[in-house]
């Protein structure tokens, strides 16, 4: 199995170096099977060291001005479907995916898309109030029914029918994966795919993850 994997970054240097060492930790968990890992970081007008970070790794990247994650998101996808890439696999930059990551992708095939969960890196920043309200609200369950961009995989076929990423400054995840319902296809929703992801409240997305922790102080 041949794997994408774009990480769409505006202004990251702060998160990304943890982002891609768990992303090279999960390539090596899995060199003994079949599996081929490629992975794309779309520099979105960067303006710190976030590129520095990516060249030290030796890390394939575009870069772009749009300040927009759905257009950057889709760059990063059409780049790999331009080279025959069939399955892409999407994270963001503050978050840190598990060693089983591309495991579990190929575990759960054959589907058109996996939306996969995410857990809170650090509790400590928020009060004891919003980790309960979080966790009474959040499904970490088989058959959940939450959509983050920083676990969503999909096949590149299923991509195209569904007209890929709208250009959204937020949701475009949602979006994407409500355009695959609607045409029917094949979505599992699995507490298999996990990823870590930062309990920061101020986010690069308005209305994305950081704005639903945030309204919950």
């Amino acid at each position: 199995m041949n794997i994408g994997v774009v990480i769409p970054a505006f202004n990251e240097e702060d998160y990304l170096e943890k982002c891609l060492a768990a992303l090279n930790d999960a390539q090596k968990s899995c060199m003994a099977q079949n599996i081929q890992i490629q992975i794309l970081v779309v520099l979105d007008s960067c303006s710190d060291k976030s590129i520095e970070i990516v060249q030290a790794r030796k890390i394939d990247y575009l870069e772009c001005n749009f300040r927009c994650v759905g257009k950057a998101r889709d760059l990063g996808v059409r780049h790999f479907i331009a080279q025959g890439v069939g399955w892409v696999a999407c994270t963001d930059a503050d978050s840190e995916v598990t060693h089983d990551w591309f495991i579990q992708q190929c575990l759960h095939q054959p589907t058109d898309a996996i939306c996969g969960i995410v857990e809170i890196n650090n509790w400590h920043t928020l009060s004891e109030q919003v980790k309960r309200d979080y966790l009474l609200h959040y499904q970490d369950k088989m058959h959940h029914r939450h959509i983050h961009g920083a676990n969503l995989c999909f096949s590149t076929e299923a991509y195209l029918l569904a007209g890929g990423f709208d250009h959204l400054e937020c949701h475009e995840d949602v979006g994407l994966v409500e355009k695959m319902q609607s045409l029917g296809l094949k979505i599992s929703w699995s507490n298999k795919l996990r990823v870590v992801t930062s309990a920061r409240l101020v986010g690069k997305a308005p209305q994305g993850f950081s704005y639903f922790l945030l309204n919950l102080c």
